[in-house]
């Protein structure tokens, strides 16, 4: 055999050798029996999707028993939290301002009062409260009554000096109003500063959308010309308010077919505290207490004295804004912790500034992430999951503000925005957290207890997708289902 012959028969062997070592070495493995071990290789799985490619994931998990670190991935990517941001505002609201905490509203006067006539103006004064409706204006109203008051010869004026005069989240994109989920930011609000929107088919094909409005007000006026379909719905109906104008004009067009359910909307009104102030003077009214309906806007002086106030725990108000994860909420208390801590009038950048010294005080290093507002709808909050992680661990060690943290968190397959995810899961009535979504986000962080009754911490982002949401919520919820049948001793129970 030849020297050239020797070296190819030599080369083809070792290639072959190298070829058959090679997939023995990159053959994949498989579930590893160690139970740890185990749970971070299904969460690789889940993780492994083609979904996850283009996007961004960062995911951080710990024992609140032990302090071990479960899972982790990216845990220090700075990531948008969307609505996970309302942990951090709530969190800080439970310490600033403490359990017992109320938020008020008051209506005052410096006018006097003659043979029941108040000579001169109401002053509706708001302090933030996020949770006052239509139907608490009839308490204020029997308390003025009490004073012996028939009559005001002035108008109801809205008092929002408690605030300053930013009414728009920092990095909100402009047209997500007139929706509900970005409500104009006022001192004085009320019903979400939205007004109700109820429409329903006419009878006959050809008759006109019938509309009504939550509360009925003259506040906003209406357009309507929708019409009920014969057959088939060609114009989808539009239920709308001409923002760019600036306009409490409500806006009806498109078809419904006849015999479907009614549709119903929220749409946010422009001068929130006008339309709060307006809805007082036409319960005054229907209460027989004659007063201007033209409200106006301008701080009550010094001298004013208190007519009628009404007040709204932080416990039900905590519960609106983490299980029904309500923005409105969550920037009145941003600008709430201001005023309680840093003076009037309150800013959201003072706000930011009171988050900032509660999650220092935590040992939080608060130069590596981004606060931009207390809802999580700016695009501008930066926020990782190592931090979240530390702050859900922190506040499970406050046994004085804990309890009330954590029952306003939405519970698994129960209630809030995660009442139909993971039902019939060892998940469900066991794991709590909050969700976050703006476009092209979803978050999850919360807790959970797995089945060896460990109690675990985590925090899930994932973002820089174009699929729809729900698909990145169904590998929140995998995850979330792994973590709560987690057993470290591989015990292993059927799901419900």
């Amino acid at each position: 055999m030849s020297v050239t012959s020797l070296t190819r028969l030599l080369f083809v062997f070792c290639a072959a050798s190298l070829l058959v070592s090679g997939c023995a070495l990159f053959q994949p493995k498989g579930r590893p029996s160690d139970p740890l071990d185990a749970l971070r290789y299904d969460i690789d799985a889940v993780l492994g999707d083609s979904l996850f490619v283009p996007a961004r994931t960062s995911i951080k998990v710990v024992s609140l028993n032990s302090k071990e670190i479960l899972y982790e991935r990216d845990s220090k990517l700075l990531m948008r939290p969307a609505s996970n941001m309302k942990l951090l505002t709530s969190a800080t609201a439970l310490n600033v301002l403490g359990t017992d905490f109320k938020f008020r509203t008051s209506v005052l006067t410096d006018a006097a009062v003659n043979d029941g006539i108040l000579e001169g103006d109401l002053f509706f004064k708001g302090f933030g409260n996020p949770d006052l409706k239509t139907s608490d204006l009839d308490t204020l109203v029997r308390q003025i009554k009490a004073q012996g008051i028939h009559a005001v010869r002035g108008r109801v004026v809205a008092d929002v000096s408690y605030f300053d005069d930013l009414y728009w989240g920092y990095g909100w994109n402009w047209d997500d109003e007139p929706y509900q989920y970005a409500a104009f930011i006022s001192p004085l609000s009320i019903n979400d500063n939205c007004v109700g929107v109820k429409a329903t088919p006419g009878q006959n094909p050809g008759d006109s959308i019938q509309v009504e409005m939550v509360p009925p007000t003259g506040f906003v006026s209406l357009v309507n010309t929708a019409i009920t379909a014969t057959d088939t719905a060609i114009r989808r109906l539009s239920i709308t308010r001409p923002y760019k104008e600036r306009k409490n004009v409500i806006i009806v067009d498109g078809e419904m077919l006849a015999n479907t359910e009614a549709n119903e909307r929220q749409i946010s009104v422009w001068k929130p505290e006008l339309y709060a102030a307006q809805l007082l003077a036409e319960a005054l009214r229907r209460d027989s207490v004659l007063v201007e309906i033209e409200p106006s806007i301008a701080a009550a002086p010094d001298s004013a004295r208190e007519l009628a106030v009404h007040y709204h725990g932080i416990d039900s108000m905590l519960v609106n804004l983490n299980k029904s994860s309500d923005n409105l909420s969550a920037e009145l208390t941003l600008k709430t912790l201001c005023a309680v801590r840093r003076g009037m009038p309150a800013s959201a950048e003072g706000g930011v500034y009171v988050i900032n010294e509660f999650l220092s005080s935590l040992g939080i290093d608060t130069t590596k992430y981004f606060i931009a507002d207390g809802s999580g709808l700016s695009f501008y909050n930066l926020l990782t999951a190592e931090m979240i992680t530390q702050l859900l661990t922190s506040m499970s060690e406050r046994a004085d503000i804990f309890p009330l943290f954590y029952e306003s968190l939405p519970i698994a397959g129960i209630d809030g925005t995660i009442k139909n995810r993971m039902k019939g899961t060892l998940a469900e009535g066991n794991l709590r957290a909050k969700t976050g979504t703006i476009s092209g986000v979803s978050s999850l962080s919360g807790y959970v207890t797995t089945l060896d009754g460990e109690r675990l911490v985590f925090s899930m982002s994932m973002q820089n997708f174009i699929h729809p949401t729900r698909l990145y919520q169904q590998a929140q919820d995998s995850i979330g289902v792994l973590l709560a049948g987690f057993s470290r001793v591989g015990r292993r129970v059927a799901q419900r």
